[in-house]
């Protein structure tokens, strides 16, 4: 390994000239820098899993030509390292990252991006399988004020309520042209309606995405599996995993049972959101990536949130 003589100064440019135009800068810092972290497996244990960090500071000297990135990187490197993630851990961190620059800076911010594993059970079978969650905990420290956010997509299958009730009409149309003039009977109609004329149209559905942002209310820790299972259980039909057929028949009754326009699924879940103590704010958007259209159909709500 080679090493630098302890008689030899090394140039630091950053602090040894002033900039050719200067003044204060919002934010400067580091984006997409690969990192370990640790967090909870949301059955009481911790794993490491591999994230996606940014992180900055403002530069609040005029005269200063830059900051210490190493510095940042050093810092962040340590406490994700060595800890789970948890708020007070985030406000350690964050006053860490000021004091490292004591004299340049007064504000920090924090993203950290990365998959949250949750395995699933089927809906019938014994069968269960992994599903991963994409992540975001954001955590700023401004003038003393910090603050945290957590973020996750979930996916989910939507059924159009209007397809719903035009294939409904279909195969009403349907009936009336097999059984005109006629009084079936109950086995007559049974078996009509397992046959495939007894299904005229099937509305359309796809696969949908529910990206939600909360802010967090101080005293709570990151209830990311938590805020999973909320946001699921208000959908009612969140994708699966390992399915056999009892399992594909049992998702195909929740989504006629949780027919849904993109409108439908913004509300139910600000529903859940309203109810938790723990969410100070939130923004919410359902999009469904349609079967019918080439472009999305979205809805956003937001509270309490900048």
């Amino acid at each position: 390994m080679n090493t630098v003589p302890d008689n030899v100064r090394l140039p630091d440019v950053a602090t040894g000239a002033e900039p050719v135009a200067g003044g204060a800068l919002d934010w400067v810092g580091m984006d997409g820098i690969d990192l370990p972290v640790r967090c909870a497996d949301g059955q009481g244990s911790t794993l490491t899993v591999p994230a996606r960090v940014s992180v900055q500071v403002n530069l609040a000297d005029p005269a200063a030509r830059g900051i210490h990135m190493s510095r940042l990187y050093l810092a962040l490197e340590k406490s994700l390292g060595e800890q789970a993630l948890t708020p007070s851990g985030l406000c350690s961190l964050m006053h860490t990252l000021v004091a490292s620059h004591a004299d340049l800076s007064s504000r920090a911010r924090l993203r950290i991006e990365y998959s949250q594993l949750l395995k699933r059970r089927a809906l019938m079978s014994d069968n269960a399988g992994w599903r991963a969650y994409p992540v975001t905990v954001e955590a700023q420290l401004l003038d003393e004020h910090f603050s945290v956010q957590l973020g996750c997509e979930v996916s989910y299958s939507s059924t159009c309520p209007a397809s719903a009730a035009l294939s409904r009409q279909l195969n009403q149309q349907r009936f009336d042209e097999d059984f005109a003039g006629a009084v079936p009977s109950q086995r007559a109609v049974r078996e009509w309606l397992g046959s495939e004329r007894g299904m005229a149209a099937t509305p359309h559905a796809q696969r949908s995405t529910a990206s939600v942002m909360v802010r967090l209310a101080p005293g709570f820790d990151l209830p990311v599996s938590e805020l999973i299972d909320a946001i699921e259980g208000a959908l009612g039909t969140p994708v699966q995993t390992a399915v056999k057929r009892e399992d594909e028949q049992a998702f195909a009754k929740l989504n006629a049972e949780n027919l849904m326009f993109c409108e439908d699924a913004a509300r139910r879940i600000r529903v859940a959101l309203d109810a938790d103590p723990r969410v100070a704010g939130y923004r919410i958007r359902a999009a469904h990536h349609e079967s019918l259209h080439p472009h999305d159909a979205v809805a956003d709500v937001a509270k309490n949130f900048d």
